[in-house]
């Protein structure tokens, strides 16, 4: 069955830009597919499968959505966890108030109107995307993760076809690290072309072992759920914890993941942009640029940055601050 349902620009606070929100590469999940001018993606809700497809014809409108199912279902949740994907409830209008008393902000609101939040829908899966994004292309981790829902996770009919949700981390620690891991499970009876069911099949290179390990301590040892009780800074401290995770990936699923708007994730493009905006282009380290990110932005340093990074790319600003090849 197929339900229609319109969400009003009335009941969003403020402006939504669906498109640049789901493309604007954030840590929390792939990008959702575009198909016909919707753009779509499977969500497990209560534990019932769904195929959500949104539109939004501009900036100011309401956004239509498409829910399929197998069965009938409590529209209420769905509409919560979609609002809650794309942050609906965020004051945006509120934030530029605090970009506009800035004059270094300010420009940014221009060339990023609408960008929201794009937050994870399941926790683990956010954890697995920000480890796979570190020093590599969105689309190589978009791509890593994808592989990785069709190869091993739960699968789901529904009337479009079969769907996948993230794997489990006991599903991955069951997984060879690479290939020559699973040519040897199977006691060499595959050649090694033939071994693609292992995670560096899935494109994640030298992660592999970071995922795995990952994966053993969130099924043994930390329940993800209660990182979101802590403070920021014991979530912080207890993610460095992880295998591939450093203040950066940190703060990406910390923000992301769990919506923890004092988070800055620090990167050298970062560093470079604040650099220039604040510092006279003054080498500090990335370390300083985080600190000072959380000090002056406050609770708004996570929108802040997200701003900041997408109008240094629009505006050739980040091109600006590439270095010189001598």
């Amino acid at each position: 069955m197929k339900t229609h349902v319109s969400i009003s620009a009335r009941e969003i606070k403020g402006p939504l830009n669906l498109s640049l929100t789901i493309n604007s590469g954030q840590t929390s999940q792939p990008a959702w597919a575009i198909d016909n001018n919707y753009y779509k993606e499977f969500l497990l809700v209560d534990n019932q499968p769904f195929l959500i497809k949104l539109s939004q014809e501009e900036l100011t409108g309401s956004v239509e959505m498409e829910i399929e199912s197998n069965s009938e279902f409590n529209l209420k949740p769905i509409l919560k966890e979609v609002r809650c994907v794309f942050d609906l409830d965020y004051d945006l209008p509120n934030f530029y108030e605090f970009l506009k008393e800035d004059p270094k902000l300010a420009p940014t609101i221009d060339f990023c109107k609408g960008l929201r939040l794009f937050k994870a829908q399941n926790i683990f899966e956010c954890l697995i995307s920000s480890i796979c994004s570190a020093n590599n292309s969105i689309i190589r981790w978009n791509r890593s993760i994808r592989v990785m829902r069709e190869k091993w996770g739960d699968s789901y009919k529904l009337p479009s076809g079969k769907f996948h949700n993230f794997p489990s981390p006991s599903t991955i620690l069951d997984l060879p690290e690479h290939e020559i891991e699973e040519m040897e499970s199977c006691g060499g009876d595959k050649n090694i072309e033939e071994c693609i069911h292992n995670l560096k099949a899935c494109g994640v290179g030298y992660r592999g072992k970071y995922i795995k390990k990952a994966s053993s301590m969130v099924n043994h040892d930390l329940k993800l759920e209660k990182l979101g009780q802590m403070s920021y800074d014991n979530a912080f401290e207890t993610l460095l914890e992880f295998p591939g995770v450093g203040p950066k990936v940190a703060d990406c699923i910390l923000l992301y993941g769990y919506g923890m708007g004092e988070a800055f994730p620090t990167d050298v493009w970062i560093k470079r942009i604040i650099s220039y905006l604040y510092f006279d282009q003054d080498d500090l380290p990335v370390s300083k640029i985080r600190e000072f990110g959380q000090n002056q932005f406050g609770e708004y340093a996570g929108y802040t940055q997200l701003y900041l990074f997408h109008y240094a790319r629009k505006s050739g600003l980040l091109n600006k601050l590439k270095p010189v090849k001598k």
